[in-house]
Parts: structure tokens; sequence; C-alpha cells
């Protein structure tokens, strides 16, 4: 073990970080302190399939697969119900719990789906799906960071992206010194949420890298790691094919029941109000006056969908947008409803199609003896479906176990639908037009990147096939830790291995349910939540 006072490694993570984002800026002279990370020894980091935020980064630092450690969405599923997915859904150790049993120290920053924070030797502060003002390990951390750092923010605006920026450097280098760690991991969101709020604006990506750089900057500097590890948890980039609705494809083909204003999943996203929160002004929740009518006017046919259709034929359809709240929008669309259906796509970031099996959902309407004859159905179905230009929408449809297994395979999608180059908009939706343009221009990719340097690496060594699951064993073995034997990934060439264990069966405590409405807000204004 590494002196008392000695940082052995960090690593830095940049959401959706990629080499189509960071190549233009390196050529334009930009990024000094990332362009020398990524001229030694770099590469691109395959993602797991679904490549999005809250599943990837605990796959990253748990290493293994969303079958093992239960996060396949931003979203938790109980029966036909879902809530935002937080720390305790994830049933498996994370890369600081594996070096607390070897008697190391972390700190931890900014880390997605971290909050409730548990127990272990060091400090973390949580990053996304957790509140504002969150619980942070030890407790009572926020109170000191803040009067250290100044205010602390999870989030934040897109005016606010820089502040949020230094606030994660900031507070790593105050609990870096504090806790004198021998592993830190630090955490950069806005790399992801800008290109999601603003994209294609070139401008303003450089505006939130440059700060990003000039912090990385700052911790190598400050805090003199020994090993650096610079990770993304996928890429992201420009969408030039079409937005598909799923369920809506998959009603015409008798699947998805819809029901009309009921409590069944929302599906006119399009107009969604992203500035009134539920319980604001004109907003009380259950009470509005225009909810009761769209309820009605949709119990009688006429749905958000079809109200949304005859706004756009008068141009009217962005004005109402900017004016009404998303819970009324809810109340008069068409929706799934789960339990009269066969199959639906639950989420569009979970990636693929549900069964609504007997004995499994709450209401299943098909037999368990049924289930591999209507999967195989589905699968054959699906792999058809083409663009009205004629293109696959889908690369690859397949079984589910094709891309996960362990304990906690049931949690997720029984169909796994990969969109063709990732070019292909997935949605939930249930509309008017099945095809249209994507409804967000970016949107995320499956290669994101990684690159090392420090006494621990071998510059030399090849990165080429590096994946995902590979980082938290690489991790590992940079301190001289052994990686554990249920890790789906191996040791890259740029480290020494140090072998596998056998660790202690992790006892996760239960599920809690996240029921802070400001989270979903979030999520949906990213276009996470449709």
């Amino acid at each position: 073990m590494a002196e008392q006072g000695s940082l052995r490694t960090v690593v830095i993570g940049i959401d959706a970080g990629c080499r189509s984002v960071l190549e233009p800026q390196f050529d334009a002279g930009e990024l000094p302190t990332l362009n020398r990370l990524f001229s030694t020894c770099s590469g691109a980091l395959e993602s797991q399939i679904p490549p999005w935020t809250a599943s990837a980064w605990p796959t990253l630092y748990t290493g293994v697969n969303p079958g093992k450690h239960g996060v396949y969405d931003f979203l938790s599923f109980d029966g036909y119900d879902w809530s935002v997915v937080n720390a305790t859904h994830i049933r498996r150790r994370t890369l600081w719990e594996y070096l607390d049993f070897h008697g190391y120290r972390s700190v931890v920053v900014n880390v997605p789906v971290t909050h409730p924070p548990r127990p272990f030797d060091g400090a973390l502060v949580p990053g996304y799906t957790a509140p504002e003002s969150p619980t942070c390990h030890p407790e009572g951390l926020l109170d000191e960071l803040e009067a250290a750092i100044g205010e602390y923010t999870v989030y934040g605006t897109v005016e606010q992206a820089t502040d949020c920026i230094r606030q994660r450097g900031d507070a790593f280098r105050y609990l870096v010194d504090r806790f004198d760690p021998e592993f830190g991991f630090v955490q950069f969101q806005w790399t992801d949420a800008i290109c999601h709020k603003r994209p294609g604006d070139w401008d303003e990506l450089r505006r939130v890298y440059r700060a990003v750089d000039e912090q990385i900057g700052s911790i190598l500097s400050d805090c003199a790691p020994q090993n650096v590890l610079v990770v993304s948890d996928h890429g992201i980039g420009p969408y030039d094919g079409r937005s598909f609705l799923v369920n809506d494809y998959l009603k015409n083909d008798g699947y998805v029941t819809a029901t009309n204003g009921g409590s069944g999943m929302p599906s006119w996203a399009g107009v969604r109000e992203r500035q009134l929160k539920r319980g604001g002004a004109g907003d009380t929740p259950n009470q509005h006056p225009i909810q009761s009518l769209l309820t009605g006017a949709a119990r009688l046919g006429l749905t958000s969908q079809r109200i949304e259709s005859i706004l756009s034929t008068v141009g009217l359809r962005s004005v109402v947008a900017n004016r009404v709240p998303s819970t009324l929008i809810s109340s008069a669309a068409e929706q799934v409803d789960f339990e009269r259906s066969t199959a639906y796509m639950r989420s569009r970031t979970e990636m693929g199609v549900r069964i609504n099996l007997a004995g499994r959902e709450p209401n299943g309407t098909v037999a368990q003896q049924a289930y591999e004859d209507v999967r195989k159905e589905l699968i054959s179905t699906l792999r058809g479906v083409k663009t009205p230009a004629g293109d696959p929408v889908f690369e690859t449809v397949a079984p589910r176990e094709q891309f996960f297994h362990g304990p906690h395979i049931d949690r997720g999608p029984d169909i796994v639908t990969v969109p063709s180059n990732f070019d292909q908009f997935l949605s939930t939706r249930i509309g008017t037009e099945q095809f249209s343009q994507p409804d967000e221009p970016w949107n995320h990719k499956r290669f994101g990147v990684i690159a090392a340097e420090g006494a621990a690496i071998d510059a030399s060594a090849s990165l080429a096939g590096a994946h995902l699951f590979d980082v938290a064993p690489t991790v590992l073995a940079t301190l001289g830790v052994p990686a554990s034997a249920e890790m789906d990934g191996d040791v890259l060439e740029i480290a020494s291995s140090c072998g596998e264990q056998e660790y202690p069966t992790f006892e996760p405590s239960s599920r809690t349910t996240t029921t802070d409405q400001a989270i979903e807000d979030q999520l949906a204004d990213l276009g996470y939540i449709e």
C-alpha cells in the first residue's frame, strides 16, 4: 500500500466524451490538458447496451453488466409503476467499496446514481439522479463543503454550467486535501447535458469543455495523482435518421392497447412544458380545471395527439406548448394501457420491449408457456421495420440474453432493440406520425473514449477493443488490487493484472423510491423521460 497522503489513481469521467467532439477542439489548439492526456495513450471505449448515463456509469464502476447490477435505465419499474433510479437499485459493489475492502480510502464527486450514499472509508458527493442538497457521505459533509467552497449545485442551468463545473473541481480538490485518499473519482456531466440542451451549438460546447479542461488541469496540478484515467460512458453526436414511435407501431400490429386520459404511459412529449413544475403557479395537481376538461375530452376520443395535429395546422402548436403544463398534456394523451397490452416499450432509453408476462407483471396477459413464441414473433416483426426511405430502423433486435446475464436480468426488457448506427431515435410515444424528424437532433452514440497515463500505466500498450466492462478491473490493477471474479471485463493491457478473487457476498440495502419531482423534471428536460 502506498504511503498515507499519496493519491495513487484518479478517474476523471467526462459524460458523452468522444473523438468527434474532442478532436476538432484539439485541432484548434484548445483543451491543452486533455490534448496532452489523449496524445500519449488513448483509444475508443465501447459502451454497453443501453449506452445511457444511469445504466452505463454503474456498469463502469461495478465492472458488471446490468443483469448483475440491476439498473437498465433512468427509471426503475415495479410492475407498471416507475420511479427514478438511485443508489439502492445498484446491487453490486462499487470501485470505492472494493478498495475499502482492501483498506484504501476514496473520494468520489458527482458520479451518477450514488445517492443515497453507502458507507465506506472516504467521502462521496452524489451526482446525477440525486436531489439538490443531497445527502453526502459522511453525514453533514455538504454543509462543511459549502462552508469551504461556496454553493454546490447538482444540476443548474445552461448559464450556470461553468459554475457547476468549477464546483466539481473545487469540491474534489478540497476533499482530497481533507481526506487524504489513495483513490479519487470525479465526473463532469455538463459535457453531455449541453449537447441535449444546445444540440449542435459548438460555441456552447467549447465553453463547457474549456471549463472542464481547466478543472482537470488544476486537479492534476494540485492533487498530483500517480495514475490518471479519463473515461466516458458513451459518445454523442447528430442523428440524421428518423424518430420511430415504437409503441405506435406495436399498437398498429395489435401488441399495444391504448387508453385515453388514463393512468398509463403519457405519449405526447413534443409539447411538454419544461419550465412549470408540478405544484407551481397555475398548476395545482388534481385540481386544475383544464386538466379535468382535457381528461374528459380524451375519453371522448379528442386526445392530445389530435389536438397537437390541429394546433400544428393553424400554427399555434409552439404557443400552446409554452403555456400548457406537462401534467395537463399527460391527462389528455393517448397512452399505453399496460395491463391490457401484450408488449410495449416502457422507456426509450431502456432500448427494448417488455412482454406483459403472466406471473411476473401484476396483470400479465401472456401465458408463461407462450412467452418464447410471442418473443420470437416480436423479434421477427421488429427486425423487418424500415424507415420511409427503406432503411432498417434497427441494426439488432435480439433476446435480452444476448446482452445481459445475471440474477437481475428479469428487471430489464425481454427484447433488446439497437437502432441502426445509433442514428434512429426511438420513442415510446403514441402519435400522429410513426416516423418524423428526430425529437432530438443530437443524442447518444455507442463509442466513448479512454486515455491513461502514470506510473502503473504502460503507455506503449494497446487499448484496442477496450470496453466499459474493462474499466473497473483496470482501475483496481493500478492500485495493486485483484478484480472480482464476477466482473465481466478484463484488465486492459496498459496495466498489470493482479488476478481475480472471490469477494464476500454483497448485501445491498432495500430499494427505496425516489419521490423528488425536480429530478423527474431534469430528466424530462434532457429528453430521458418522455
